[in-house]
């Protein structure tokens, strides 16, 4: 099995910037992709942002040229950098992995609110 655990969300004025940082422990090994989902209120959960162990990425269109996923494999570590901050990206925010044991499997962390208001 593989744990996520987040940190970093908080309260940030419009325009300003945050870093979410999720820490993977367990068999990190198995991991393919790791990335960030966010659920606002009344609505969907939905895919930030995704990077594959290759490097390959995927954005919400919104968030595109704003936010940056990356990852450090040293630390079995990914991070959200997330620039230009809009009231309209007030959600909680999940980091994701997805890892393969006999079966493709998915991982979520428990979350972490991230607050875009003046």
């Amino acid at each position: 099995q593989v744990q996520l655990v987040e940190s970093g969300g908080g309260l940030v004025q419009p325009g300003g910037s945050l870093r979410l940082s999720c820490a993977a422990s367990g068999s990190v090994f198995s991991i393919k992709a790791m990335g960030w989902f966010r659920q606002a209120p009344g609505k969907e959960r939905e895919l930030v942002a995704v990077m594959t162990n290759d490097g390959n990425t995927n954005y919400e269109d919104s968030v595109k040229g704003r936010f940056i996923v990356s990852r450090d494999n040293a630390k079995n570590t990914v991070y959200l950098q997330m620039n230009s901050l809009k009231p309209e990206d007030t959600a909680v925010y999940y980091c994701y992995g997805s890892y393969y044991i006999r079966r493709p499997l998915d991982a979520w962390g428990q979350g972490t609110l991230v607050t875009v208001s003046s």
